[in-house]
């Protein structure tokens, strides 16, 4: 943490990155809020992918909040900001997989993932978040023109980006 000479509170150029950090977390729970709002309000069920994109949204958020907690030169910011980039590929990797099945008509395999996704603890705490309940290939309306898939792979993308960015600017002060 940059301190000032005269002062015990964090510099202006430790703040930014914090706040950058605790923005990405804000969207990236805003996300999975948008993602219950169509599956409650609009009926779309989360299929296996889906669920596992939520996954990926959380652990970024947890990961970017944890990182914004440590100072800007620290090893436990670095280590948090990796995680997040690590979350943010492994969702963009089942977002990426999601728009593939639903641009070539496939299935998603619900029998071999629905086991899985189901049999993780969060899906006995919060069934209602974490359950499956649909198909991947379900095909629902688009929103502003692309399927939910594709707006949760350009999230994913833009989170990486948005990391790498704070990573690669973490040496200057």
């Amino acid at each position: 943490m940059t301190l000032n000479a005269y002062s015990s509170t964090p510099s202006a150029t430790d703040r930014r990155p914090r706040r950058a950090l605790i923005a990405l977390g804000i969207v990236c729970l805003a996300l999975v809020g948008g993602a219950l709002y169509f599956q409650y309000a609009r009926g779309e069920d989360p299929c296996p992918l889906c669920i596992l994109q939520r996954y990926g949204f959380l652990l970024v958020a947890l990961f970017a909040f944890c990182a914004a907690a440590f100072p800007r030169r620290g090893a436990g910011r670095t280590l948090f900001v990796w995680l997040a980039l690590l979350s943010a590929l492994g969702g963009g990797i089942a977002a990426a997989r999601h728009v593939w099945i639903l641009a070539s008509m496939r299935s998603c395999g619900f029998d071999v993932l629905q086991p899985i996704v189901d049999g993780l603890p969060p899906a006995r705490w919060l069934p209602g978040v974490f359950r499956t309940a649909g198909l991947c290939e379900t095909p629902y309306p688009p929103v502003l023109g692309l399927s939910l898939p594709t707006w949760s792979l350009i999230g994913f993308v833009a989170a990486g980006v948005a990391l790498l960015v704070a990573r690669r600017g973490r040496g200057r002060d």
